[in-house]
């Protein structure tokens, strides 16, 4: 250390500002984690309102899906749009929208009491990204080496908001019905939009600016596609995506899908579904906090993607043949660990492939393809749940995955003999 300082003289100050400015980032991260938990909380909570209010105004499990349909068109026009807008003007500005849309949404839904105003309170959601802008955040103030264990901590942030979300859903509508939840909703969203205006730094942008960029970039329309779409020319941006897209659409219809399978194929009552989503949460913060980070310590990002890829091939496969709830349990921690590392490690691929100043832009796209799942599983989840059952949403998940799992551990084999070389 001594030989260091010597060598670099004068350098004692600024030791001392990055020390500053390390902590100052380290209590933003820890800021961010807070607000990442107490969204996913919100997203839960309203997940005990939803598909009951639907019942109750006459939504049966295609129109259901449609709804879920509209959610997934809405938020995949408005994720690149909205990573474009928080490069462009900052991570405050991006997650203040972000909270400030699901502010309306959550009132919206409180007066919803009929099936045309349960469609639009969905209109929000076109900026309702609050996890993609904390990605952003730790992708910006995280380093390169530690970025996949950093996303991953916002997956036990996921686990604590799943937990109580739903535990809190589940009580709330089963007391004091959905219009009281929702309100309840709109204030714990204004709750985090004000620890937003408080800690969150204007811009989070590491980088410094060129001559010229900064103004360049503000001048540039969020709406410029081209800006957007040009992130998927950087070399393994578009194969990493083909990748996220293919492997995650089985998993992504059942995932949509699970309120009405708990409700119809499990039969479980709102609070009994609380319960379940808050083992998922539990199962998901074991797998977050102490299984990912080590994982991604040890073995390189290609091989997790293999792993988590496969993983996901026999959690199909067990789907397809469960019979009751218990045996889904049995499931869900092999199903939450590849869920888990999939989409931390298809993230972080993605962020390091790109200039730091364009990260949110990027988690906008990864935001989308999440959002293009959405669009297409409730649909398609909805026909093959009415007409095959469950086991065949099961069924499509192992073919789909095991295909995907082949191609990538071929591709792998062929390029290690090279690098040995």
């Amino acid at each position: 250390m001594r030989g260091r300082e010597e060598t670099a003289p004068g350098t004692s100050p600024p030791s001392r500002d990055n020390v500053t400015e390390q902590q100052k980032r380290t209590k933003t991260i820890y800021i961010v984690y807070v607000i990442a938990a107490l969204d996913i909380t919100w997203m839960f909570l309203q997940f005990s309102v939803t598909p009951y209010l639907a019942k109750k105004l006459g939504f049966n499990t295609l129109w259901f899906g449609y709804l879920q349909t509209t959610v997934g068109v809405i938020q995949l026009c408005g994720g690149p749009l909205f990573g474009r807008f928080g490069d462009v003007f900052g991570a405050r500005a991006a997650l203040s929208l972000a909270c400030s849309s699901t502010v309306v949404f959550f009132l919206l839904l409180a007066v919803a009491e009929n099936p045309a105003m349960l469609f639009i309170h969905k209109l929000p959601t076109i900026f309702m990204h609050v996890l993609p802008a904390c990605q952003m955040v730790v992708a910006d103030l995280s380093a390169p080496e530690k970025r996949a264990d950093a996303l991953s901590k916002l997956g036990l942030c996921f686990g604590v908001g799943m937990i109580a979300g739903s535990t809190l859903g589940g009580h709330l509508n089963t007391r004091f019905g959905e219009t009281f939840t929702a309100g309840f909703g709109a204030v714990g969203s204004t709750f985090s939009l004000l620890l937003v205006l408080k800690f969150i730094p204007k811009t989070t942008k590491s980088q410094a600016p060129t001559p010229g960029r900064d103004s360049e970039n503000k001048s540039k329309s969020i709406f410029n596609v081209g800006e957007i779409t040009r992130l998927l020319k950087f070399p393994g941006v578009k194969r990493t995506f083909l990748v996220k897209i293919v492997a995650g659409l089985p998993s992504g219809i059942f995932q949509v899908m699970f309120s009405i399978i708990a409700l119809d194929f499990f039969k479980l009552k709102p609070e009994q579904n609380g319960y379940l989503m808050a083992y998922f949460g539990i199962a998901s913060m074991v797998v977050q906090g102490a299984v990912v980070g080590r994982l991604t310590a040890r073995y390189s990002e290609s091989s997790l993607l293999l792993l988590s890829i496969g993983v996901s091939s026999l959690v199909g496969l067990a789907q397809a043949y469960m019979q009751d709830v218990f045996q889904f349990c049995l499931i869900v921690v092999p199903m939450m660990f590849s869920l888990s590392v999939f989409n931390v490690i298809t993230d972080s691929m993605l962020t390091k492939s790109v200039p730091a100043s364009d990260t949110g832009t990027m988690m906008g796209l990864c935001a989308s393809v999440q959002s293009l799942l959405r669009t297409v599983g409730p649909t398609a989840g909805g026909f093959m749940y009415v007409h095959y059952g469950v086991s065949s949403i099961g069924l499509l998940q192992f073919v789909v995955n095991i295909a995907v799992f082949v191609h990538l551990l071929q591709r792998h084999l062929r390029e290690t003999p090279g690098h040995q070389e």
